[in-house]
């Protein structure tokens, strides 16, 4: 028996591949039904027929709505009677939210708002809320409504207080290996296609690590949270070109020519970063060492400027944030351990049966 049991889950954002993890997480617990909620009618539909096809035992569990969290509407009428949240509904493709920031405000800010507001009012236990790197000193209008995000949560969490009957807090990661927007798929594809993989920065580094270990951080996050905690998944870094030449090394294995596959280097796009920082230094000052991630509490002093203005910390200066550059980086070999542990290339190497359509080269 655990705290699930019985309980109903949502998940905003299902069908994106960290909707996905959560539920192939929480699809043989003892929990009660898992609700995705989505925009995306396309994707419910392959997830259902899936379900249905591979997991008819169990498929009864999974409920699907389609709607948008820029709807309070349609947040309203799918959160009545849930226990717990996963908000994961976002827009985090960097280059299109660079372009388009208002779209990226209006679902990443005023969305996730929503299922805040939402979930306060229907009294859910616990709501936790997917973060990035991008959202620790910003530089993109991605990373910015991401950052903008995590304040709306903190506040709302800091609101309700350590006695209140709902609780929230974010998760924050860096970057996931083939999820939605990952470049690992992509340059798999460029290598089966025999194009030559597409590189921005050779010396670019990224935090590296699975879907898998994210999620044990949500299930973490979702029985220990205080209200407006952020959670940051520790994890490994290596530099693209070190990825790129682990990739070509693994898919040898399934035909030699793509071991020779040309790497070139195409040029930083708009708003990327040479490395990513996924705790800042002021957040490193309260961060709380846990293991495997970092706690950061919120800061619980009200409004009232004199403190802001006449308290500091003088230890501050001593500080250095933890980014992809500082944190354990990662050589080939090491990043083929990694990468190995991902479903896709395991099916691609013939490990596995394949579970998703060929085309589909993400987790």
């Amino acid at each position: 028996m655990s705290v699930f049991e019985n309980k109903v889950l949502l998940i905003t954002g299902g069908t994106g591949s960290f909707g996905n993890a959560v539920l192939r997480r929480f699809l043989d617990s003892d929990i009660k039904e898992i609700r995705i909620f989505s925009r995306d009618e396309k994707k419910q539909d392959d997830m259902r027929h899936f379900l249905q096809a591979n997991r008819s035992d169990i498929a009864h569990k999974v409920k699907f709505y389609i709607g948008n969290v820029r709807n309070r509407e349609a947040v309203d009428f799918v959160m009545s009677g849930v226990d717990y949240v996963f908000s994961a509904a976002a827009l985090k493709q960097v280059p299109s939210c660079e372009f388009f920031p208002m779209e990226a405000t209006r679902t990443n800010v005023e969305g996730t708002n929503n299922v805040l507001l939402s979930a306060i009012e229907h009294e859910v236990k616990n709501v936790v809320v997917l973060s990035t790197d991008k959202a620790a000193y910003p530089i993109n209008a991605m990373g910015i409504s991401k950052a903008l995000m995590e304040k709306v949560a903190t506040a709302k969490g800091r609101e309700l207080g350590e006695k209140a009957k709902t609780t929230i807090c974010c998760t924050r990661y860096g970057n996931v290996m083939a999820s939605r927007g990952s470049v690992i798929p992509l340059w798999v594809e460029q290598m089966m296609e025999g194009k030559p993989i597409t590189i921005t920065d050779p010396n670019m580094t990224r935090f590296m690590m699975t879907l898998d270990d994210a999620v044990d951080l949500v299930v973490y996050a979702f029985t220990h949270a205080h209200n407006g905690d952020l959670f940051v998944q520790k994890a490994p870094a290596a530099t693209l070109m070190t990825l790129a030449t682990a990739l070509k090394e693994i898919y040898s294995k399934v035909n030699p020519r793509y071991g020779e596959t040309e790497v070139k280097v195409i040029g930083t796009r708009h708003g990327e970063k040479l490395y990513e920082t996924l705790v800042t230094r002021e957040e490193m000052a309260r961060a709380i060492d846990m293991g495997n991630y970092f706690r950061i509490p919120c800061d619980t002093r009200d409004l009232n400027y004199d403190k802001f203005f006449t308290e500091g910390n003088t230890d501050m200066t001593k500080i250095e944030d933890y980014h992809s550059h500082n944190t354990r980086r990662l050589d080939i070999d090491g990043m083929k351990e990694q990468l190995m542990r991902l479903r896709f290339i395991q099916e691609d190497l013939g490990l596995i049966p394949h579970a998703k359509t060929r085309d589909i080269r993400s987790e």
